[in-house]
């Protein structure tokens, strides 16, 4: 690494990194904003609407929410076969606790790769109603959001340009940082009395600065369920050993549906019990089906009060115990226990606190990023960052298109030398090993550009970038 010193009359000299100036971060940031708008704006959009999933949930199954009571109710167990009936082939996967009495029982099940929730009434075991899990509308937005609806190759492009927004509002906040400032305005409130360039670099920089620190936090918090960062992060909770519990987030579409069919394959659902037809002597006794002991767990389970929604879920194992938990937005919330299933007595309690120390600071940055951490609140902050991304969005395109030369992409000709490069290097550095999939495509940039771009005159000429001889 090359480097000279700057000739300051009031000041000490200042080391200069050539490929590291004022030209290269602005650069790099347009580099981002290019790429990374579209997707803001997607994930800003999407993530608005998510935000308000509980609620389209419940308004969406609000006409099996109010049920005439009819005679005597169903066994759990008999609700079961009526929903596995609806849907041959399939094994049980959760049985969801009602909301109130008056409410359908929702029941998951799963055929393959595929899941499906079907609505029973629990007094007359008629099937109301039956959906693909991932045809739901909130569960299509998920997908829409983190995957754009492509699965694993969609959530590589969603992790790549969520990995080129933080570098855009890292180097946007290092462009922009006031140096000069005679005033709060233009720094933390835009001069609305002004028009044209400086209002919207007023409106550009003043919603940066506000939404910047939220909106890092936005993109940190959604890494875990990006399908490589995810199994990054899987492969370091294995390491510190504390992997003994299950973590409760997928990461990527084949994770889901690796999960769906190890269900398959393990669930009781299509096995007798081991002591059915072993009756008198010269009888046939009629067989046992493996959802017989959820009639035992409604009750306990009912009386631990968890958050809703309470999934109970069949063991993995032939005689193994069974699950209840709590399946809860805010993950804070999510408690479970472990069930005999001879008795239904509760054999063991897994609450937050007790999970690991990755699995909380994953689940409560989960908690926030839909919006459910700390309940209304968490939603009108996440609602207004969204809404200030949309705003920076727009006003960079229309600040750039107003201030670009022709010809030029429109770096700014800075006179003074850079301030903190060697700091600002080794952040991108380090982020470079933590993002794996910036650090691959920062790679491809840095030698597309080296190689490619600045043996172009014109590509050169419009980027700004240095000769070859001159780098």
């Amino acid at each position: 690494m090359s480097s000279t010193v700057i000739s300051n009359p009031s000041s000490r000299s200042v080391p200069r990194l050539h490929w590291l100036n004022y030209r290269t971060i602005w650069r790099w940031h347009f580099y981002a904003g290019l790429f990374c708008i579209p997707f803001v704006l997607w994930l800003a959009t999407t993530g608005s609407i998510y935000l308000f999933k509980p609620q389209i949930d419940a308004w969406l199954d609000r006409p099996y929410e109010h049920l005439a009571v009819q005679g005597v109710r169903a066994t759990a167990a008999a609700q079961v076969e009526a929903a596995l009936a609806a849907i041959p082939g399939a094994n049980l996967h959760d049985y969801q606790l009602p909301r109130t009495p008056r409410s359908a029982v929702q029941i998951l099940v799963g055929r393959g790769t595929q899941e499906y929730r079907v609505y029973v009434n629990p007094y007359t075991l008629q099937v109301m109603h039956t959906v693909n899990e991932d045809h739901r509308f909130t569960r299509r937005l998920f997908y829409l959001h983190g995957e754009l609806l492509i699965g694993d190759k969609g959530s590589y492009i969603v992790e790549t340009a969520a990995s080129w927004a933080i570098i855009m509002i890292l180097t946007g906040l290092y462009l922009w940082w006031p140096r000069n400032a005679t005033g709060l305005g233009g720094v933390l409130y835009p001069r609305l009395h002004q028009s044209g360039r400086a209002f919207w670099r007023d409106i550009h920089a003043v919603t940066g600065i506000w939404v910047s620190l939220l909106a890092l936090g936005f993109l940190f918090s959604g890494l875990p369920w990006a399908t490589s960062w995810g199994g990054y992060l899987k492969a370091a909770r294995r390491i510190t050993g504390k992997a003994i519990v299950h973590e409760d987030w997928a990461t990527g579409r084949s994770s889901e549906i690796a999960e769906r069919l190890a269900m398959d394959k393990n669930s009781l659902a299509v096995m007798e019990d081991d002591h059915a037809g072993h009756g008198k002597r010269g009888m046939k006794m009629p067989a046992l089906t493996s959802y017989a002991p959820l009639n035992k767990m409604i009750g306990p389970v009912s009386r631990l009060h968890f958050a809703f929604p309470v999934l109970i879920v069949p063991p993995m194992r032939r005689g193994g115990a069974w699950t209840a938990k709590s399946d809860a937005e805010d993950r804070v919330l999510r408690d479970q226990v472990t069930l005999d299933p001879t008795t239904g007595a509760v054999l063991a309690r897994l609450n937050f606190g007790q999970r690991p120390l990755i699995d909380r600071l994953v689940g409560i940055g989960v908690a926030a990023h839909v919006g459910q951490l700390y309940g209304w609140l968490n939603t009108v902050v996440n609602l207004s960052t969204a809404l200030g991304l949309i705003v920076l969005c727009i006003s960079a395109l229309i600040l750039w298109w107003r201030r670009r030369p022709e010809g030029a992409l429109g770096a700014r000709a800075w006179t003074v030398s850079p301030r903190f490069t060697l700091g600002f290097a080794g952040l991108v550095f380090a982020l470079a090993v933590y993002l794996p999939m910036f650090g691959i495509t920062l790679l491809l940039v840095a030698l597309t550009e080296r190689f490619a771009l600045r043996r172009l005159p014109a590509t050169r000429k419009w980027l700004g970038l240095a000769p070859l001889a001159c780098s």
